[in-house]
């Protein structure tokens, strides 16, 4: 499938970046991820997949704790994945794709957890995408998704900043609209939570199956 005029914007944006990303928003990457990682209890024996991955930093802390963890990450973006292969390198078990959420080049059924985190206010496609999530994910196998909320008024300030500045992006969700989405694709939530980082950073974090 071509990429769209959002999904370009988006790869140019992340190739552009890329070179600095993990330096700019080292505090915001480290403290959102860590929350995922403890607040999600991964177990060592399940096949990941994670969406718009970046420069692999889930893959790295997940890593950490599970050196044998199946993960394969995705991302629209070739030069954050250059960065991810290079910090991965040492993982037998790490794959990397260059791909868009909709249309991911994977079986059905491929998946035991699908991991989103920090992109999904990015996806011109949410139901697409969150399609092609169920496609992928295992009988009784779980969406993760983290991302900003929209309950908070920062990221309320936020999403109306980036509806101007930023062409690539979406919309950051209310925890009630991601709740609403995940159910129209035949998802049950059986999770959900909020977190604040400092005094701006404010994410909803959601387990469905």
């Amino acid at each position: 499938m071509p990429q769209s005029r959002i999904e370009t914007a988006a790869r140019n944006e992340y190739n552009r970046l890329a070179p600095i990303y993990d330096r700019r928003w080292y505090n915001y990457i480290n403290n959102s991820l860590s929350f995922l990682q403890n607040w999600a209890d991964i177990s060592s024996e399940a096949s990941i997949l994670d969406l718009a991955c970046g420069t692999g930093e889930l893959a790295k802390l997940l890593l950490a704790k599970n050196p044998q963890q199946h993960i394969t990450g995705v991302d629209i973006s070739e030069k954050m994945l250059e960065i991810a292969k290079n910090k991965l390198q040492t993982y037998p078990n790490i794959n990397l794709h260059n791909t868009s959420v909709t249309s991911l080049p994977f079986t059905d059924k491929s998946f035991d957890i699908v991991i989103c985190a920090n992109a999904f206010h990015y996806f011109e496609f949410p139901q697409l995408a969150l399609t092609e999530i169920k496609r992928v994910l295992k009988l009784g196998g779980n969406v993760i998704i983290l991302d900003w909320c929209r309950d908070y008024i920062f990221c309320k300030i936020l999403n109306k900043w980036l509806k101007i500045t930023d062409s690539a992006h979406q919309k950051c969700y209310t925890q009630k609209e991601l709740n609403q989405l995940l159910i129209a694709s035949d998802f049950k939530v059986t999770k959900n939570s909020k977190a604040r980082f400092g005094t701006i950073w404010e994410l909803m974090a959601i387990t469905a199956f």
